[in-house]
Parts: C-alpha cells; sequence; structure tokens
C-alpha cells in the first residue's frame, strides 16, 4: 500500500519524516517495501498482509499511525443517508434491485449530471503515486476513493442501461459479456453479476462491463458502492483468471459499513472538481441486522499470553485508537470489534493488537522455565542426518524434489504397488503421489546437464507413496558423468554399477546391515521383496541387483533404464546410475541387531593371500561366504585385491586373488593354526565352487 505522506497527514496530525514513520511502522507489524520522494512530499510503501485488508487504504494506515504515535485522528465521519432499505429501492428514475442479499446485502447507488474531462493536476498526483493511471475526472474519483477509504466503486453510463434498472443477480449459465479489458468472457451459474433490465454490465466486485464504461460523451453516471461476499468474488475471480484491486479488496473483505460513506465521498469530490451534480442516492439492502463480535479480554490473559503487565489504561488506549469500542468488565474489558476488522474474531487477536502497538521489543527476551526434560530426537532424524552426513562425505549434492510428479513419470517405478492419485490435481505435472524418489533425481540431473554440470551426484531422503504400501521413508541416489576430475596425472572414467553399489553398501552399512547385492533374475524366490520383480523394470536388465538382507530385498541398484531416462531429458547417451533404499525397512532390521564394541586387537594379526579359479558367472559374494564358512573365528578380514581374465585363464572361468586376515583376541596365532585355516578354506571352495588354486 503507497502512502503518500501529505495526504496520510490529512486524517492524522503527524510531524516526524517519512523515515521515521517508516521506521516505528515497522516495529509495528508493517514491513516498508520502499521509501520514495516525490518533490516535497514523499510516498512510504507498506507492505500489508492479506489479513489487514482495512490498511489498504489511507484512512486505514492513518488510524494505525495514530495509535502508533499516540496522536488523535481525524477520521471521516461514519456518515450514512438514510435508513435501512429493503431489496428493492428506487429514485432518481433508477431502480436496484438484489436478487442475491445472501451474496450483496447492501447496494449504494448515486445518479448523477456529469461532464467528462481530465481531473485536476492535485489529484492526478497523487494518483500517481498511489500506483494509479488518471484516466478521466469520474473514474479517477472513484480511484481516489478506492485509496482513500479502501472502498472498490464503480461508474457506470446511466444512458446505457437498458430499462432504467439495475439488479444484483447471479448469471444464467453460459451467459457472456466483455470486460473493461475488452475481453469476452463466459460466466457461470454462480458468478454474481450487475446487471441491467436485459443483460449483464459488470461482474460484481470483480470488474465493470465495456458495454456501459464511462465515455467522453457520457451525460449521466449511476456510481455503484456495495458490499460483496468475500467467498463468492474470490470463486470469480479465480475462475476468470481476472485480478483487480477491486477483487482484490472485496475477496479478503470490506467494511460493511462503508458503501454509503465511500458513495457521499465520492459525490462531493464529483461536485468539489465540477465534474458533476448530484440528483441522488438509493440504497438497496441493508447490513443492520449483522450481530456486531462482541469479546471478551481477560486482564490475566493479557499477561500470561504476552508475559508482562501492560497497563490498563494502555490497553484501553490502543483498542479505542484502533477503533474498537471498549467497556470496562469484571475481569477485564469488553470489546465491540468494528465491521472493517475481519481478522478479529478472539481474544488473542486483541491482545496481538495490545502487543504491536505496546512494542514488542518491551516484551523481555528470556528462555521459559522447563519442568520436564525436552523429548528425545525422534532416532529417524538422526539417522537421516547420519546419512546427509554419509552422502555428502562421498560428493553428492542434496537434492529436494516434488512429492507430486506426472503420471506418466510415476508409471515406470509403480510396478503392481498402485499410483495414488490426486482428488483436485494443480496441473497434469503434479497430478499424483511420487511411488519413488528417482524421477525427481532424474530430471534434476537433467536441468544440471542441460547447463554444462558433466557430472552430478544426486541424493535425497523422503518420502515415496503406493496404495499398497502406504507411506515409506526412503534414500535414493543418481549420479551420472565421470568418477573423480580430470588430473593431469592420469584421466577419468565413466561411473559403472559397482561404482553406485559401492555408494548403496555404504548406506546400508550406516543404517547398520550387511546386505548382499543379488542380479536382479537370480532373486531366490523365497526372498520378500518390498516392490516385486515389476518394480525394476526401470533398471537396464543385467546391470541391476537387489540389495537383500535375511531374506529381505530392501533396495536396487543399477543403471536407469534409456527409455526412462530419455522421457526424463537425458541424452541418449547418458550412462545414469542409481539406487533407492526402503530406511523404514532397513531400520526395522537393524533394530534387531546388537552392537558390538570390541577394544582395539593387542596381538599381531596374519595375512595369506591366495588365488583361484572359478566360473565367470559366480558372484564375488558367494565367495567371500564360503570362505566366512569354512574359516574359524580368528578370521576377520576378506578382500579381493585383483581380478583377471586372458592368456593363461580358461574360456569361462576367471582368476580372483583374495587376502585372508587372521588375529585372535587373546594370542599371538601359530603358523600351523592359519595353514589349517587355510587348507578348510580351499577345501570349501573345491567342494562348493569347484574352484582351483594357483
Amino acid at each position: 500500500m503507497k502512502v503518500l505522506l501529505s495526504w496520510l497527514r490529512e486524517f492524522v496530525d503527524v510531524r516526524e519524516s517519512a523515515e521515521e514513520i517508516a521506521r516505528v511502522m515497522s516495529l509495528r507489524g508493517f514491513a516498508v517495501e520502499g521509501l520514495e520522494k516525490v518533490g516535497d512530499d514523499s510516498v512510504i510503501d507498506f507492505e500489508v498482509t492479506g489479513n489487514r485488508p482495512d490498511c489498504m487504504s489511507i484512512v486505514g494506515m492513518a488510524r494505525e499511525v495514530a495509535t502508533a504515535f499516540e496522536l488523535a485522528g481525524k477520521l471521516p465521519d461514519n456518515r450514512r443517508p438514510g435508513s435501512a432499505r429493503s431489496d428493492t429501492a428506487s429514485a432518481g428514475g433508477i431502480t436496484i434491485t438484489l436478487e442475491n442479499p445472501d451474496l450483496c446485502p447492501l447496494y449504494a447507488g448515486g445518479l448523477a449530471d456529469v461532464t467528462v474531462a481530465p481531473s485536476p493536476e492535485w489529484m492526478q498526483a497523487r494518483l500517481k503515486a498511489g500506483g494509479v493511471r488518471p484516466i478521466s475526472n469520474i473514474v479517477d474519483v472513484t480511484n481516489y476513493v478506492l485509496l482513500e477509504l479502501g472502498q472498490p466503486m464503480h461508474a457506470f453510463d446511466a444512458a446505457k442501461l437498458e430499462k432504467n434498472e439495475i439488479r444484483v443477480r447471479t448469471a444464467r449459465e453460459g451467459e457472456r459479456m466483455r470486460t473493461l479489458d475488452g475481453q469476452e468472457r463466459t460466466l457461470t451459474g454462480d458468478m454474481l453479476v450487475i446487471a441491467d433490465g436485459v443483460r449483464p454490465v459488470g461482474i460484481a466486485g470483480v470488474m465493470g462491463g465495456g458495454d456501459s464504461e464511462v465515455t467522453d460523451s457520457t451525460r449521466s453516471i449511476v456510481l455503484e458502492s456495495a458490499y460483496f461476499n468475500p467467498l463468492s468474488i474470490r470463486r470469480t475471480s479465480r475462475r476468470l483468471a481476472l485480478k483487480t484491486e477491486a477483487s482484490t479488496r472485496f475477496e479478503r473483505g470490506t467494511d460493511r459499513m462503508m458503501p454509503a460513506q465511500a458513495l457521499l465521498r465520492a459525490c462531493e469530490l464529483l461536485e468539489q472538481i465540477g465534474a458533476a451534480k448530484q440528483r441522488g442516492t438509493v440504497i438497496a439492502g441493508s447490513v443492520s441486522d449483522i450481530a456486531p463480535v462482541v469479546l471478551t479480554l481477560r486482564r490475566r490473559r493479557v499477561a500470561a499470553l504476552l508475559g508482562i503487565e501492560v497497563p490498563d489504561h494502555e490497553v484501553s488506549r490502543i483498542l479505542a485508537s484502533l477503533g474498537f469500542a471498549v467497556a470496562a468488565a469484571a475481569d477485564g474489558w469488553s470489546i465491540t470489534v468494528p465491521p472493517r476488522r475481519v481478522d478479529v474474531s478472539r481474544e488473542e487477536d486483541l491482545i496481538e493488537e495490545v502487543a504491536r502497538h505496546h512494542g514488542f521489543d518491551r516484551i523481555p527476551g528470556r528462555f521459559p522455565s522447563l519442568r520436564q526434560p525436552p523429548a528425545a530426537v525422534d532416532p529417524r532424524i538422526a539417522r537421516a542426518r547420519q546419512l546427509r552426513s554419509v552422502m555428502t562425505g562421498a560428493g553428492f549434492s542434496e537434492a529436494n524434489s516434488f512429492g507430486f510428479i506426472a503420471e506418466s513419470a510415476a508409471v515406470p517405478f509403480a510396478g503392481d504397488e498402485g499410483i495414488v492419485a490426486i482428488a483436485n490435481p494443480l496441473s497434469e505435472n503434479f497430478a499424483v503421489l511420487r511411488p519413488s524418489l528417482l524421477p525427481g533425481l532424474a530430471d534434476a540431473v537433467a536441468y544440471n546437464r542441460h547447463r554444462q554440470q558433466r557430472d552430478v551426484r544426486l541424493f535425497e531422503i523422503g518420502a515415496r507413496f503406493s496404495r499398497k504400501e502406504g507411506e515409506q521413508r526412503v534414500i535414493a541416489a543418481i549420479w551420472a558423468g565421470a568418477v573423480g576430475d580430470d588430473h593431469w596425472a592420469g584421466g577419468t572414467r565413466p561411473v559403472d554399477f559397482f561404482d553406485m553399489k559401492g555408494v548403496a553398501e555404504r548406506i546400508a552399512a550406516t543404517i547398520g546391515v550387511d546386505t548382499r547385492a543379488e542380479p536382479v533374475g537370480l532373486v531366490p524366490p523365497q526372498s520378500r521383496s518390498i516392490g516385486g520383480e515389476p518394480a525394476v523394470s526401470w533398471l537396464v536388465p543385467g546391470r541391476a541387483a537387489a540389495l537383500i538382507e535375511n531374506g529381505t530385498t530392501i533396495g536396487y541398484v543399477g543403471q536407469l533404464a534409456r527409455d526412462v531416462a530419455e522421457r526424463h531429458g537425458l541424452a541418449p547417451g547418458d550412462a545414469v546410475y542409481v539406487t533407492e533404499i526402503n530406511l523404514d525397512a532397513a531400520d526395522a532390521l537393524a533394530a534387531t541387531r546388537s552392537t558390538r564394541v570390541e577394544p582395539l586387537p593387542r596381538f599381531p594379526s596374519v595375512a595369506r593371500d591366495i588365488s583361484i579359479l572359478v566360473d565367470e558367472s559366480l558372484p564375488a559374494a558367494a565367495i567371500r561366504e564360503t570362505i566366512r564358512d569354512a574359516a574359524p573365528p580368528t578370521l576377520v578380514g576378506v578382500r579381493e585385491f585383483d581380478r583377471y581374465k586372458g592368456k593363461g585363464v580358461p574360456e569361462g572361468k576367471v582368476s580372483l586373488s583374495l587376502r585372508l586376515t587372521f588375529r585372535s583376541p587373546d594370542r599371538t596365532l601359530t603358523d600351523a593354526e592359519v595353514q589349517k585355516a587355510m587348507d578348510d578354506v580351499l577345501a570349501a571352495l573345491r567342494s562348493r565352487h569347484d574352484a582351483v588354486q594357483r
């Protein structure tokens, strides 16, 4: 809300500079967006939040400034011409009928003979300072009253109103009209319109019609000043995608007692600038039957909520200055809320007003006394922090993608678990809940690759959704590009399956589970999969594996299928590797494990290396498992350090070299003990896998 300082001073005798007013009002809850010099005057641009439509006017801000500086306001009188009227009223040759008094309980009309011309320079200057473009004296007066009093108004060319009627009614289904912006608009049956005896001439509270607008040839006008139901105006404005200064105010809630006062002010201004001669006013409807809101403000409640004692006279001064009717009560005050304060409906709202103008800076900053220890941190939060530390340490950046995605993006990842559709999606791009975090991460990789980011590593911790499993917490990671940076000592290589498998194993180790990777086509039928075979159709066959712990599949790792990658905007040649792990399932498995802490070893270890020939298709995990089963408890480590296939190795075979480390916690091992362990291991490898020692 742009406030011209000279205009503000017409309603409150504030002598302070614009800078000081801006500073003080910022302490009263009004953010200042800008401060501008206009000649010898100043314009203060206040940010008015959506719950304070009463401050979207010069008078509204003057009331706040008067309260902040403890001044008496020179606010306009609440003049109301005549008394309550029925839903139909006539005067000066015009008849106003309210067909929907629930949507428009009050409609005030003013008739005047006019001479259309430019408005005076002083009025144009004030309108420009308020951000409004001057048009003509008639239109400028309605905009002037809008800025001054906060009441939207409109002027119709009286000669263009058929049958000298104004009917406030809902539109007929499919009815059409041309608005002031030149657009032809189709109306629905729940939209409130201002009509004459034949057709609509304006969309109530939003915009007037082009067929009844004021032009240079206009000789008489009907001024409109009304109160409309905020919900009706908001619904109409959104359906028509039409936002105006009037709809912004009406949909937030205007002062229902203001229309008649604003009408009189407009008529006075028209006569003051020589633009019109008033012929009369007519009011249809009434708002006198709407009971005012009366609240009880308790003295002890003010102290309890603010933590300080506010003197009684200060409470009364603040609320009275803001326009509340204050009366003494047994335990505090009885407060009548003015109609313009649509944001005040409970005792706490009144206490907020007291706190704002008494000064938030007067409330001492101190910690509340603790009566009980704070609740323990949810272990899932601690786990997520730990995973974030591990992933960022591995060179990944955290991403946050949308929980709503397009159905076409969800289908490849949903499998047979069922997609969860949104009942009222914002658009087709946000139609379903994501069944996986990977579609969003794939979009993020494509976004970065299109901006010359060659190597991209991203991860996300969040929720995925399915009809079968409901909501699940998961961690997903995606890797595209090269491993490592270019260096003069050697080049880089593209990321491969084993790089991402290592990331997945690091995640599992952080959670506390020991998974093994099984090719998807070889998942044992007795394992309980969280997604089932169809869930991994988004991975490249032969470059995909299930992460299994104790017979339960907790996730998948592999290369993203090329058709899926291309659908998300990735180039056909991009090899993108991904993993997704179910944190709920992994945490449940980790909870069954006991944590064992061992002291640092006191005795030396013994390392022995072996090289064996095995089938090329035999997983290394199976070899490690056989070694651990055959070795004594003194085996503390098994590590592969070489893999060879070529000259000297039969077709279909591969040479693996492994290092076995032995150590006893209470003594030094002898060569005989270690050799026996090695003999047992080699015998088991020959028996189970037909291994041949090299």
